[in-house]
């Protein structure tokens, strides 16, 4: 159990909202384009975490390194703003969860590597968004997770020390970032896991299975 929680912050794709379709989606609109076959959703799933990085490789096999992997990332960039809310949504009792915290008194608010041009739009399209004391985005400070900037930026806005806050996320550089920033961590293990995460050796103090877990971690007396 954690006490005297006042604040969770959160990842974004993979622990509050499911974007794993509108990503993958966006790079197998490439392939089509190309004459190449449709992969099925679930081939991208795993990697949506990783963004462009992660859809190319699953999409063409390409890492950052190839030639044409930088023209290739912005056309997926361009393709994928394109479809950003087409059927993406928040995860099942996320929407319960932030109530919650809402109704207790409990500040919470959003730490993403997602860049403002496509965190902006997709949560000004939510409305329980519109109830986030901060959004804190990949190019909102000079660094991004695995660095603590991002975090400790959220803290500023919220008015809140690191051991008054959780971080929640399903990704390692989420629990090396909280960690950094001195603050609780807790992995969320239904997100966007790559075939090679071993989620019991992030530096994470608590698993949660389901959003709504994460409620009988915390002391809301």
């Amino acid at each position: 159990m954690f006490r005297h929680v006042r604040c969770v912050l959160f990842d974004l794709d993979g622990t509050l909202i499911d974007s794993a379709l509108d990503l993958g989606l966006a790079a197998d609109e490439m392939r089509v384009a190309r004459g190449l076959p449709s992969l099925p959703a679930a081939a991208y799933r795993a990697s949506a975490g990783s963004g462009a990085r992660g859809m190319l490789a699953v999409a063409f096999g390409l890492s950052p390194q190839h030639d044409a992997f930088n023209a290739l990332r912005e056309e997926f960039l361009d393709r994928y703003e394109q479809r950003i809310t087409r059927l993406t949504r928040l995860f099942e009792d996320v929407e319960q969860l932030l109530s919650t915290l809402n109704q207790r008194g409990v500040a919470w608010g959003v730490v993403t590597n997602k860049h403002r041009r496509f965190t902006l739009p997709l949560t000004t399209a939510m409305p329980i968004f519109g109830s986030a004391g901060a959004i804190v985005c990949g190019d909102t400070t000079p660094h991004s997770k695995p660095h603590p900037g991002p975090l400790l930026e959220a803290m500023r806005q919220l008015c809140v020390q690191s051991r008054d806050c959780l971080y929640v996320g399903d990704d390692v550089r989420d629990m090396q970032a909280g960690r950094a920033a001195g603050v609780a961590t807790v992995a969320a293990s239904y997100g966007y896991l790559g075939p090679d995460a071993d989620i019991a050796r992030w530096p994470a103090d608590a698993v949660i299975d389901r959003p709504a877990e994460l409620l009988k971690l915390i002391d809301l007396a």
